[in-house]
């Protein structure tokens, strides 16, 4: 009975070892983007990026569209962090967003994003041009 017992026990032990081992660890990496908008009612933009993960540059595009109240035209120089990145490929996808802003000659603007590989993007900065909007809408995120 103790043999059994005991062959329990280790096989446990090995399991829960395994477990740990096998584990995959999201990771953060650094966010730069540029990404203009302009449009009237529809809101179009477009842009470019790169992700900094693990000391390696990743550039990426960025296009987007809105719809709902859009008047004007703006550029955003975004920075920040991406969040539970399982590689540099899991940053690519469809982030949805929604939100009120507007900026005249300068302001700020900061956003948080999800796409469908759970990866979160905070980013912040500064938007010049002159644009009012509230509108719903999503960006698409591709390696290039």
């Amino acid at each position: 009975m103790r043999r059994i017992a005991k062959c329990v026990a280790v096989a446990a032990t090995l399991a829960v070892a395994v477990g740990f081992s096998t584990a995959s660890r999201a990771e953060t990496g650094q966010v730069a983007v540029v990404f203009t908008k302009g449009g009237f009612i529809v809101g179009v933009g477009g842009g470019e990026g790169v992700l900094v993960y693990r000391g390696h540059k990743y550039p990426f595009t960025v296009s987007g569209m809105s719809v709902g109240f859009t008047i004007g035209a703006s550029t955003t120089k975004f920075v920040g962090r991406a969040l539970n990145l399982k590689g540099p490929q899991s940053i690519e996808g469809s982030y949805a967003a929604g939100g009120a802003g507007g900026a005249v000659a300068a302001g700020a603007g900061a956003v948080q994003l999800q796409n469908g590989n759970g990866v979160i993007l905070q980013l912040s900065g500064p938007r010049v041009g002159a644009e009012v909007s509230a509108a719903v809408g999503g960006v698409t995120i591709r390696l290039k």
